[in-house]
């Protein structure tokens, strides 16, 4: 079995591992430190690979999974959000390979989460799966009949800037909007109202915090139904750090999507919770590296 080197890039952290195929053997987490620039950060993910080709393993191939639209064939990030500030433009692949002599091939991580789920997931034996993931923002991604739906130029599903009600998907529905509103109903520092608080407090009966997360659910269960009405997906999987608190979300979020669905589809959507959570990006980038370079998948 061959032995692989999996690299996760977000804005926040670089998670990164050593797998036999899609069993990972060894996990690490470090900081991005996004802020000292696009040649930091490819440098660290270099950095990292000489680490895990110390331990002496062969390895096979080198799977990344990374924030910011990417083009697949080049293995460069064509664009990046804020979060990794002059990340636009960033090569990995063709340095990668030149300097390892090991094949490399590099992803979007949130249509990584997604084959992570379709392969081996919430979705798996799914036809089709929808896949969004509740954070800061809101990101999707999209597999029909085993293939990430890509677009004409690489961006299908950024449905986190889809128009709702005068603003977009991820201001009305991301967990980050959760802390502002507590803020502004209660007054304070939007610091002092972290998820699990606000989580907490709603479960003792507060008031402004049941109502904040009602109307988060609203807006997912809108705009899920919007994007449903499109793809017509098997499963919707829905995944980010939010969807830890699944026993009082769940129920919320399948309400509001039955109420805008009609019911032909709303009896044929499955709604789940991702499964591979933290790992998601990394077995991804293993399972996109697979079909590249046609190999198991």
């Amino acid at each position: 079995m061959g032995k692989y080197i999996l690299i996760d890039i977000g804005g926040t952290a670089i998670k990164y591992a050593l797998s036999e195929e899609d069993r990972i053997l060894f996990r690490n987490i470090i900081k991005t430190e996004s802020g000292r620039g696009r040649g930091w950060i490819q440098k660290r993910v270099m950095g990292l690979t000489e680490e895990l080709l110390s331990c002496g393993e062969e390895v096979s191939g080198i799977a990344i999974s990374s924030a910011g639209i990417v083009d697949i064939r080049r293995g460069r990030i064509v664009c990046a959000g804020p979060t990794i500030p002059d990340y636009s433009g960033t090569e990995f692949k063709q340095p990668m390979e030149e300097r390892f002599g090991i094949p490399c091939e590099i992803e979007n991580d949130v249509n990584c989460a997604a084959l992570a789920e379709y392969r081996s997931g919430a979705a798996k034996g799914s036809s089709s799966a929808l896949c969004l993931t509740i954070g800061t923002g809101i990101g999707g991604a999209a597999v029909l009949d085993g293939k990430i739906l890509r677009g004409f130029t690489g961006s299908a599903c950024e449905v986190g800037y889809m128009h709702m009600r005068g603003s977009s998907f991820e201001e009305l529905g991301a967990a980050s909007i959760l802390s502002k509103r507590i803020s502004e109903r209660k007054g304070g520092s939007a610091a002092d109202w972290d998820g699990k608080r606000i989580f907490r407090e709603a479960k003792k009966g507060d008031r402004d915090c049941i109502l904040a997360l009602d109307e988060l659910c609203a807006a997912l269960g809108e705009g899920i139904s919007n994007i449903v009405y499109i793809l017509n997906p098997e499963v919707v999987v829905l995944g980010g750090g939010i969807m830890a608190e699944e026993d009082y979300l769940y129920p919320r979020i399948r309400r509001e999507l039955d109420k805008n669905l009609i019911p032909m589809l709303s009896e044929n959507t499955k709604l789940r919770m991702a499964k591979h959570k933290n790992e998601a990006g990394m077995l991804g980038a293993y399972y996109h590296f697979c079909a590249a370079r046609g190999g198991r998948q």
